[in-house]
């Protein structure tokens, strides 16, 4: 993949820059493997907005993902590469010797017509799901478990990617991409290699319009607000509000600590803000 940029003839162009897709190979998904997704446009079953700033956007199906790679032990085949609006990393129809068909999140340097595997005693290279005991240590990998057989849960978005840094009795040690460093038992199964899409993180709009398509709407300043309508707002002209920065429900944010999960922190070896052992 790479990335297609514009001449600029208009003002929107000029600043464009997305992926060319070329290497999708399909246009239309595998409809078995689709189903209606009911949009919430960010509000919860009261009807209120606990998460701002989405809506609208193209209507789209959702795409069945296997995160488990169900069929363990039995080979499949890379039968097309696919466009997936409901997430950034590109997704790939395979098809198994029992018949089955399934999606899963594509590889980067996976094309139509490889062969993958995943289970116990899996060949070790790009696509393949192998337990965290057989690879070797300083490997890229991706689609990792946190539970054994409850389905990938880290390093699934466009280009992500952690390294397998250490071995401990059951536990394996990984770098997450945010840099945390986390113990995941060795039954866990993980893919090797990265995941699709590399080129996303460089992508630009380059117009509003486009991120209203994607169901991305304004963002708009607390700051710029009415006293009503945000805690930083108000204030006899220009202010820089105040007070620490806080979200539209007062809770600090930019940098402030939101963890309250303590049962699991016994798992994470180095956190992603601070270089030390918790």
């Amino acid at each position: 993949m790479g990335l297609k940029s514009y001449r600029p003839l208009t003002p929107t162009l000029r600043y464009k820059q997305i992926g060319d897709r070329k290497e999708i190979t399909a246009e239309k998904p595998y409809k078995p493997l689709t189903e209606g997704i009911k949009r919430s446009s960010g509000r919860n079953n009261a009807g209120e907005i606990t998460s701002r700033r989405r809506g609208g956007g193209h209507k789209k199906l959702y795409r069945i993902i296997d995160f488990k790679r169900q069929f363990a032990g039995i080979p499949c085949t890379v039968e097309t590469i696919e466009y997936d609006p409901n997430r950034s990393a590109r997704i790939a129809l395979v098809k198994y010797l029992n018949g089955k068909r399934c999606y899963i999140i594509a590889p980067a340097d996976v094309k139509v017509g490889d062969v993958l595997n995943s289970g116990e005693g899996a060949e070790f290279r790009v696509g393949n799901a192998i337990p965290l005991r057989d690879i070797p240590l300083n490997t890229i990998i991706h689609n990792i478990e946190m539970k054994p057989g409850k389905g990938a849960q880290i390093a699934r978005s466009a280009g992500a990617g952690a390294e397998l840094v250490a071995k401990d009795g059951k536990l394996c040690q990984v770098k997450l991409p945010s840099g945390e460093v986390r113990y995941i038992p060795e039954d866990c199964l993980a893919v090797v290699g990265q995941v699709s899409n590399i080129d996303h993180m460089n992508e630009s709009s380059g117009s509003a319009g486009r991120s209203r398509w994607l169901g991305i709407r304004p963002s708009v300043r607390g700051v710029v607000m009415n006293p009503v309508d945000h805690p930083l707002g108000g204030g006899e002209g220009r202010t820089s509000g105040g007070r620490h920065p806080v979200t539209h429900w007062g809770k600090p944010t930019k940098g402030a600590k939101t963890r309250t999960n303590k049962k699991t922190d016994k798992f994470i070896m180095r956190t992603r803000h601070e270089n030390k052992k918790k």
